[in-house]
């Protein structure tokens, strides 16, 4: 990963936008449709730049200037001067999902975001909304947070009961809360690496390693695979696989390859 991804709160916030023509527009657009409040110069407050000129010295030095203020700034194609980019967006609002190349290619970000588009149900927001608003109900179902994540885990996988590509599943939130879903307890599956590349997983183990809780492996599995991991699931290394797993799911990775 060579960016950190993030998203900013911008409502009522000050950004600056230096510049005019198509690009300055539609970052206004962007800016205001986030929330955001625009000026044309740097102002006590302002959070972020935006720099759309063509000519380069004066890109430059705008960038400069702003960054001078303690701004964090984009200069419009010049992502060798950008301290952040923005990415190809998919909106479901409050859902959001963010495609970026690291300004390597805005072409690329805008494929890829059309292609996640066609997948995702106009009303994927609505079933986040539901989700909140029945945080309540979830808490006391399942007071242990780690119960609660297994649980909205399970509804959430393919097919579950929740599932995110299910176009109604924002109505069937109450009547998973009232049905007899069960947390499963504890769990091993068990990986078996032939390749130190990330790219060569197959679907079940990338699949895994994105729900284990804990993540078993000897000394030798390669970091970049196990990055592919969720941020938060613990790491063991160990010899053997576990003889009484922890709650949860966790995984024996094993790694043959060279």
């Amino acid at each position: 990963m060579e960016q950190l991804p993030i998203f900013l709160n911008l409502t009522g916030r000050t950004v600056v936008l230096v510049g005019e023509g198509e690009a300055a527009e539609a970052k206004a657009r962007l800016i205001t449709r986030a929330g955001g409040r625009i000026v044309s110069a740097w102002e006590a407050g302002a959070m972020l730049a935006f720099i759309a000129l063509s000519d380069d010295e004066q890109a430059r030095a705008a960038a400069a200037d702003l960054r001078a203020h303690g701004l964090l700034v984009n200069v419009v194609d010049r992502p060798d001067l950008c301290d952040f980019t923005t990415p190809a967006i998919v909106d479901r609002a409050p859902v959001t999902i963010a495609v970026g190349t690291g300004g390597a290619s805005a072409g690329l970000a805008k494929a890829v975001r059309q292609r996640v588009e066609t997948l995702l149900p106009a009303r994927l927001g609505a079933l986040a909304t539901a989700l909140l608003a029945a945080r309540g109900e979830m808490k006391s179902r399942w007071p242990a947070a780690a119960d609660r994540r297994r649980a909205i885990d399970a509804a959430l996988a393919q097919g579950g009961a929740l599932d995110p590509l299910d176009g109604d599943a924002a109505d069937k939130v109450e009547s998973w809360l009232a049905s007899e879903a069960a947390v499963q307890s504890a769990r091993l599956e068990t990986i078996r690496l032939s390749s130190a590349d990330p790219d060569e997983l197959t679907l079940r183990a990338a699949r895994l390693l994105g729900e284990a809780d804990h993540i078993f492996h000897p000394a030798n599995v390669p970091v970049a695979v196990l990055d592919r991991a969720r941020a938060d699931a613990v790491r063991h290394v160990a010899d053997c696989l576990p003889d009484d797993p922890p709650t949860g799911l966790s995984l024996w990775v094993i790694f043959d390859g060279r």
